[in-house]
């Protein structure tokens, strides 16, 4: 099968499972799933979460309770912007009051409580996590089709940022058995967090280190103008 029909497949599963859950409809979304909180706890307990005090989350709401805990845990937050318009919005702890760190970490008020930071002025992100529709246990990933949460690790590398670990929150019902297709542009998960349980995983297949130019459309040029700012930042 190729990626989409994977992506309409689990798709569909969830919610002949009834394990996806508000919004709905899931189908071209990175699927809310029942559990998302335990997924969220798998990453909060390891020792990579722990030491790390800036992280960067995906916007969806299957990790909101990871970007909620994120600030609760007192660090950094750094969400994309959708579709990458304005780049990165970076939230604080301090500018948060404590009982509002749910709704500072949603995407309709995160940038009340957040700013947009410049490219030149994005510290090390020190673990990121992605959204997925579909995950294989060599820690191939399959998202919802825009290729956004690969390209914002390629811009970070692009900006000689160091590797950094990735993680992805699922249900269990979307990590599939079978290998899925691999481009060379895709990111692979280091972990996977289920609602049941955290699974390492050993890729031997290594991340990108920066945005893959011949393939970017000047279609992207003009809708992402965050890539025509590293452009300019790369070759001033």
């Amino acid at each position: 099968m190729n990626k989409q029909e994977i992506r309409e497949q689990v798709w569909e599963q969830m919610m002949d499972e009834k394990v996806a859950r508000f919004p709905f409809p899931i189908k071209g979304r990175i699927p809310n799933f029942k559990g998302a909180e335990s997924a969220a706890e798998w990453i909060r307990q390891t020792d990579l979460y722990k030491q790390a005090s800036i992280i960067k989350v995906n916007p969806d709401s299957p990790q909101l309770p990871l970007r909620a805990a994120i600030l609760a845990d007192g660090k950094i937050l750094f969400v994309p912007t959708p579709r990458l318009k304005d780049g990165f919005i970076q939230v604080k702890p301090e500018w948060v009051p404590p009982n509002e760190y749910r709704k500072a970490a949603s995407l309709t008020h995160i940038k009340s409580y957040g700013k947009v930071i410049p490219l030149k002025d994005l510290p090390q992100i020190d673990l990121m996590v992605m959204g997925s529709v579909a995950v294989d246990r060599k820690g191939r990933r399959i998202g919802k089709g825009a290729g956004y949460a690969d390209r914002e690790y390629a811009i970070l590398r692009e900006l000689s940022q160091k590797e950094m670990p990735v993680f992805t929150t699922i249900h269990s019902s979307q990590l599939i058995e079978s290998d899925l297709p691999l481009n060379p542009y895709d990111v692979t998960m280091d972990y996977i967090a289920t609602e049941k349980e955290l699974i390492p995983i050993h890729s031997t297949h290594p991340k990108p280190t920066g945005i893959l130019w011949d393939q970017v459309p000047d279609s992207d040029l003009s809708d992402m103008p965050i890539l025509q700012e590293l452009k300019t930042l790369k070759n001033s």
